[in-house]
């Protein structure tokens, strides 16, 4: 479960990586990016719907909710962009929120896959891993969807 989940990460952040390069030779389209934040929308989705509560239930609730309020951090720094993009393409504005956002992904990364993910593995019934694998196949996130702490 945990190498399906670390390469939607590299997806996603492959798609930010894709776009500021073709800002950097003067290209406008979004495309790249708007699949990258949707993917990451989603992400946040399937591990605070069923990820999460299994693991928290484990006792992993410290890690859980440090998890959480990094999603809401994220989630805040796609809505910003998602504010800007809707401005236009403004090379040096969109390129310093896309580099905001990375550096955040690097940073929520760099714990939740030696921290969480070990700990799905282990602690998912095959029920539970069944539904995840079944999500991440097909799954959509469900209109209006918002993370937890997007507010906080």
């Amino acid at each position: 479960m945990s190498s399906a989940l670390e390469r939607e990460h590299r997806e996603i952040d492959e798609g930010i990586e894709a776009f500021v390069a073709g800002l950097a030779e003067g290209g406008e389209d979004t495309t790249p990016l708007k699949r990258a934040l949707e993917g990451l929308r989603r992400h946040i989705y399937l591990e605070e719907e069923f990820l999460f509560p299994p693991l928290r239930e484990a006792g992993m609730m410290a890690p859980i909710f440090v998890m959480l309020r990094e999603h809401g951090g994220l989630w805040q720094a796609m809505d910003r962009l998602d504010a800007e993009i809707g401005k236009g393409v403004a090379a040096d504005a969109v390129r310093e929120q896309c580099t905001e956002l990375l550096n955040l992904l690097e940073q929520h990364n760099s714990k939740e896959e030696p921290i969480i993910y070990p700990q799905a593995d282990a602690v998912l019934t095959p029920e539970a891993t069944d539904h995840l694998q079944k999500f991440l196949a097909s799954g959509r996130i469900p209109e209006g969807w918002v993370c937890r702490r997007a507010n906080a």
